[in-house]
This record gives structure tokens, sequence and C-alpha cells, in this order.
């Protein structure tokens, strides 16, 4: 390995860091009011990171990941409020079951794809899709859960010294430290062995059968934690915004969710999420600059990137490739 392939993972590693660092110390040095958002941002942010790595590591383009983020913000405010039979009213006990509930329905939906059949590419991308939008038609219909309103007055989960998750300092501590979290948690598990063969899955998972590997329990396995870590994203999103909708699990958030990817870069967590949260503060100032014109703004930056920079604005900088030693098959 030459001395440039060996300090490109070490200066990728170093900024991902950086960006972690800064988002970790925004509280000391942000006014209350724009920690407020950016705590909201940063549950956007751990929606793509769920899909930047269900995307990158497996190939599965998820058309539908605001499924799982929608299904754990709703668990999480049904949770809170005490409206789930049999269960007591306990914010941090939602943040379990949105967690958990998103693992499921990932599970559920990878069993019913992978197992026997080979469904992927376009034909994923459809079935998530049409998922998605079956999800959120039922809970505008639905009005156990609130149905077109969705679930007002969530209470936030409480923090430590009589704080909760509304308090800017400590909601944005106690968000970012959760996402830094998962992100470390699926960078490990794409740095390990297994996470090598799910990259194999990704390129040719005819080869990777071949070699004896269960192709189907690997991909139901990461797009489960895929699903789990955006179910944790949308309970932290109730538990700060409030408000859940049908909106939140509906086919224009996933469709937003891929924007961010797409322009953050799929190759890295930490680009993905800088993607969303760049993205949606991009969004207000193109908003309150142009007007109606600001989704057109939007879709050609999306253009560009895709045309000149394919591995998005920050994917360059923040990913490289793995050590040979990371990319052999165990």
């Amino acid at each position: 390995m030459t001395r440039a392939n060996a300090w490109k993972p070490t200066r990728a590693v170093a900024l991902s860091l950086l960006s972690w660092l800064a988002l970790l110390s925004s509280p000391l040095w942000l006014a209350d009011a724009d920690l407020g958002r950016l705590a909201q941002l940063v549950c956007y942010g751990m929606l793509a990171v769920s899909l930047a790595f269900a995307w990158h590591q497996v190939g599965l383009l998820c058309f539908g990941q605001a499924l799982f983020f929608g299904l754990g913000a709703y668990l999480c405010a049904l949770a809170s409020k005490g409206l789930l039979p049999g269960l007591p009213a306990s914010p941090w006990l939602g943040v379990l079951l949105a967690t958990l509930g998103g693992a499921a329905a990932a599970a559920l939906l990878g069993l019913s794809l992978f197992v026997g059949r080979v469904i992927k590419g376009a034909f994923f991308g459809i079935i998530t899709l049409c998922a998605c939008a079956i999800a959120e038609r039922v809970a505008t219909n639905w009005n156990a859960i609130g149905g077109l309103n969705g679930v007002l007055d969530i209470p936030p989960p409480a923090l430590w010294g009589g704080l909760d998750l509304l308090d800017p300092r400590a909601g944005l501590w106690v968000i970012a430290g959760l996402a830094a979290l998962s992100a470390a948690l699926l960078a490990a598990l794409a740095a390990s062995p297994w996470g090598t063969v799910l990259r194999g899955i990704a390129v040719d998972e005819q080869r990777v059968a071949t070699f004896g590997y269960p192709v189907a329990r690997h991909k139901i396995v990461a797009f489960a934690l895929s699903g789990a870590v955006a179910g944790l994203a949308g309970a932290l999103f109730a538990g700060q915004f409030g408000f859940v909708g049908p909106s939140t699990i509906g086919f224009t958030l996933s469709t937003e969710a891929l924007i961010w990817v797409s322009i953050g870069g799929r190759q890295s967590l930490t680009a993905a999420l800088a993607g969303a949260i760049g993205i949606k503060y991009l969004e207000g100032l193109l908003s309150d600059t142009l007007g109606e014109y600001w989704l057109l703004a939007l879709g050609l930056l999306l253009v560009a990137v895709v045309m000149y920079f394919p591995r998005g604005l920050f994917g360059g900088l923040l990913s490289d490739p793995l050590p040979a030693r990371l990319r052999r098959l165990p």
C-alpha cells in the first residue's frame, strides 16, 4: 500500500470525527433557537444514516425508508400518551418500542421479499414505495391514531435534573449522542468481516451465495438494523417536535431522504447525515429568498450533484476504500 493510499482512510476518519465533534459541541456555542432546530434536523439525519447503510452496504435502495421512521414516531407518540393497551404511559418506553418496531417491520418486509425469491433493484424500490404509500393512506384514515390530524401534544422524554428532550442544550446532546452511537455501531459493522459480506452481496449476491453464505439472512438482518435506526430517529423526532402526522410515514419524506443521501454521499454515514442537515437548512434559505421557486433550485442542485459529484458533496472527503484486509471475505 502506498503512502497516499494509507493516508486516505486516516483522513476520512479524522474528518468524520471532527464533524461529529462539531455537532456534539454545538450546544456550547449556538443560540437556543438554533439548537432546537438543529435537534430536529439531526433526527432527519439519522433517517439518512439508516438509508445510507442499507443502500451502500447491501445495495438496498429503499424508496420507503420513512415507513420505519413514521412507524417509530407513531409508536413513541402512542406509548408516551398511554394509548397502547396494557402499557403504561412512558416516553422512554415509546422510544424502545419505536426502535424494536422499526426493526421488526423491516425484518418482516425483508422476509417477504428476500426468502425464496430474488427481489432487488428497481423492483425492491417499487415494492417499498407501495408499502410506504399504503402506510400513509392507512394512517390518514385510521381514527384511532388521529387520522389526518395525527397525534398532538406528545410529552417529551424526561432527562436529568428536571429537564426533558425539549430543553435546547440537553435535548440536542441526547439526540446527537444517540445519533453518534447509532452511526458508530453501523460503521463498526460495516468495517467488520460481516460488512465485507454485505458489500459482496451488494455487488453480486449470486457469487456470494456460491461461497455458502446465507444471502437472504444477511440482507434481512442488515435491513432490520436500518429499520431500527430509522425507528429510533422517528421516536426522537416525535418527542422533540411534539406532533406526528401521516406525512411522517409517507412518500414525500422518503423521497427527501433519498435526496439527502444522494447529495451528501451514500458511501459515508457521516456524509449522509451532513447532507440531511445541510439540505434542510438550505430549503429554509431558498424558500425565503426564492419563494415558490425554491423547489426548482433544489432540483437543479440535485441534478448537478448527480452529474458532477457522483459520490456526493461530502462522500469524497468522508469515505475512502477500506484496507485490503477488510475487503477479503472471511
